[in-house]
């Protein structure tokens, strides 16, 4: 953590753009609080990364939040080449100043240098992938893939530096944690899927009550608990032990597996009121 966030420090002495990717489910929590620090004196632009598979609404409501903070905002699906059309304006939007001054030099075929930046598994290298239009970056559905930094030609006014995703090595806040986890830029491996699971369910009935029922085909009750839930996911699920008992933890894995892949439905886990 200490040796990325210094290599940072030094790549930033290269670049005139931070774009950092966050993910629209979870656009605060998914975000590096120690990037504004260091990336204070360079342009900014915030892409609200799998905006496909978060509340529109909240979407919405986050983007004019970060632009009240002096970013410029953009959502995006990676996947989605009219999405990563809208980028190219923003970028030169953010480094006007750059691309005037420079022809005010006689500089007029130095590309933008903008570093790409974010938490793991928020979609970095499947964004620079997809920008690019090549495999230039390593990708994965889990954290920790891209290893090392890389400079990408985008075209001839812009390329990109990748970067390893830096993740602050603890929370303030248990919530973050679990919001992080529910998203997978956690390794499973380190978390307990059941208790996850639990907080995933209190989670989606506080924010999005109903939206579990629609999807399971099951109905709980005003006062029924997270455990339940799963029990009834269990159910509706056949996941069954070989004893005939309720298998929880291959139903806590398939309740994560539908919401990180949007089945249940499009969601987002907090806003900026709290």
């Amino acid at each position: 953590m200490t040796k990325a966030k210094r290599q940072m420090t030094e790549d930033l002495k290269l670049i005139d753009l931070v774009i950092e990717l966050t993910d629209a489910r979870i656009p605060s929590s998914s975000r590096n609080p120690d990037i504004d620090e260091m990336a204070k004196e360079k342009s900014r632009l915030i892409l609200l990364n799998k905006a496909d598979m978060a509340d529109e609404k909240a979407t919405s409501e986050w983007k004019t939040w970060f632009e009240e903070q002096g970013f410029l905002v953009c959502p995006v699906n990676s996947l989605n080449r009219a999405d990563l059309k809208k980028i190219n304006p923003f970028v030169r939007e953010a480094c006007a100043e750059k691309i005037e001054r420079d022809k005010r030099r006689g500089i007029r075929s130095r590309p933008v240098r903008a570093m790409v930046t974010g938490i793991p598994n928020v979609g970095k290298s499947t964004f620079i992938n997809s920008f690019s239009g090549k495999a230039s970056a390593k990708t994965g559905n889990k954290p920790g893939v891209t290893k090392g930094k890389q400079w990408i030609r985008i075209s001839d006014s812009l390329e990109l530096l990748d970067t390893p995703g830096i993740l602050w090595p603890k929370f303030e806040d248990q919530n973050v944690g679990i919001k992080l986890a529910a998203i997978g830029s956690i390794r499973d491996e380190i978390m307990n899927t059941e208790e996850l699971s639990l907080e995933l369910i209190k989670l989606l009935n506080d924010r999005y009550p109903g939206s579990l029922e629609a999807f399971y085909g099951i109905r709980i009750g005003e006062d029924e608990k997270p455990l339940d839930v799963l029990l009834k996911i269990a159910a509706a699920r056949g996941c069954l032990s070989k004893g005939g008992s309720y298998d929880t933890l291959r139903a806590s894995g398939l309740l994560l597996e539908n919401f990180r892949n949007g089945k249940i439905g499009r969601f987002t886990l907090e806003s900026p009121a709290g």
